[in-house]
């Protein structure tokens, strides 16, 4: 396909999503069904295409005085995959599958728009609702972390020490051009592409297969590394998921000790039976239902809980969700992290710690549901955080990013060049 007919599907798959309300992945998917005839390739641009356009969709609206699919498709191409007016005009030109797009001087005209004359939400590129909590989490800075939530996100790699070593995956990868991450100190990162460029299918390799790596954002990285497990003890992921944090921590423990592995919807465990294996993780022990944690109650080491959360801290990846998220999802997912705050600190042995973790950037879900949890439960005390952020990461140079208000720390792409992630600890009174 030209860029025409690339252009053209993403404007199509961009009205599915606004008119129908319809998550990314499922039009995208219907549209590759309905075209078989596109390549690889083509489905990579497409996609590239529209997640990039939902980034920034107040900001390219504003650009364009206008926010149609088409208005947000023409300006991903001119103010991220940095394409002229000129040269678009000319790639389109003799298209018969292309869209009509603005000539090239209204195109210039707009390109010539001041953003900073633009509201404060619309060059952060967020609900304009949110803002409160934005300045909240990060004071006078909130547009840059904000905005920085609307760029392409790197592909970062965790390496299984049980498996393989860091070198061994750098060198399985030489030709790609991956790197050393700067903070978590078993991450392989992939810069994000430019343009219709693919990311590497990291999960089709063979090194995969043998269980050298996770796929695992720097920031999960160092949520679990704070955890501080450590061989002999016996941890609880309390909201394992998919288990990528239940992984790292065994890798971590040396494969010594013991992890009960448990969430509440009993179909988020079932992906860690292959990975388990795959990963070769002697140690994790899944526990499909609540009452098979009886008899753990105040013995367990540390109890992590990686908690429901709303997600903005993955608005990088999940760009769609920015515009769907409403002051109702906040409420449930708060109460929900009350009930589990309350239900996993019940397992936590004299002396023993609790951490609670989110992938979420607003106060809301943070500092304000550990102020909250503090003052229901005394026996709990947070614990300072600068030694062990400077045990945990690679290099203890980099500042400790230390949540705007509250006790925690606070992971952000502008900060951390990260994903989001929240950390708190807390240690239970012997």
């Amino acid at each position: 396909m030209r860029l025409g007919g690339r252009l053209q599907a993403a404007i199509e798959v961009l009205s599915e999503i606004e008119t129908r309300h319809r998550p990314v992945p499922d039009a995208l998917k219907d549209w590759g069904l309905s075209h078989r005839f596109a390549g690889s390739g083509d489905r990579a641009a497409i996609s590239n295409l529209v997640h990039d356009a939902l980034r920034k969709k107040l900001s390219h609206g504003f650009i364009m005085d206008g926010d149609r699919p088409q208005d947000l498709a023409v300006a991903t191409l001119l103010r991220q995959w940095n394409i002229t007016p000129e040269e678009l005009a000319a790639a389109l030109e003799g298209d018969r599958f292309a869209p009509e797009i603005p000539i090239v001087s209204h195109m210039e005209t707009c390109l010539a728009r001041d953003l900073s004359d633009a509201p404060a939400h619309v060059r952060a590129d967020i609900p304009e609702w949110l803002t409160g909590a934005f300045e909240r989490a990060f004071g006078s800075g909130w547009i840059e972390e904000a905005a920085a939530l609307a760029a392409r996100p790197p592909l970062d790699l965790r390496v299984n020490t049980l498996m393989a070593s860091r070198d061994q995956v750098l060198a399985a990868f030489e030709d790609r051009k991956p790197h050393a991450a700067r903070l978590a100190p078993q991450a392989v990162r992939f810069e994000a592409g430019q343009g219709p460029e693919r990311q590497i299918a990291a999960a089709s390799e063979v090194s995969f297969a043998r269980g050298w790596f996770e796929i695992q954002d720097e920031g999960s990285q160092i949520a679990a590394g704070l955890v501080g497990a450590r061989s002999g003890e016996t941890v609880l992921d309390y909201c394992a998921g998919g288990g990528g944090k239940s992984l790292a921590m065994a890798a971590a423990m040396a494969n010594q000790g013991c992890i009960l592995a448990y969430d509440a919807d009993r179909r988020r465990l079932a992906p860690m039976v292959e990975r388990i294996r795959r990963s070769g993780a002697e140690i994790i022990d899944i526990r499909e239902r609540a009452g098979e944690l009886a008899g753990f109650e105040g013995k367990v080491d540390r109890v992590l809980i990686d908690a429901p959360c709303t997600g903005t801290g993955t608005w990088r990846r999940r760009p769609d969700a920015k515009w769907r998220i409403s002051e109702k999802n906040i409420a449930d997912r708060v109460s929900d992290q009350d009930k589990v705050l309350d239900a996993a600190s019940a397992f936590v042995r004299p002396g023993g710690e609790l951490a609670y973790v989110t992938c979420s950037l607003l106060p809301e879900e943070n500092t304000d549901r550990v102020e909250a949890f503090l003052a229901r439960h005394p026996e709990f005390e947070p614990f300072g955080l600068d030694r062990r952020w400077s045990e945990t990461v690679a290099d203890p140079s980099v500042p400790l990013p230390q949540a705007g208000h509250g006790p925690g720390l606070l992971l952000s792409p502008a900060r951390t060049g990260t994903d989001g992630f929240y950390f708190a600890g807390f240690r239970r009174k012997a």
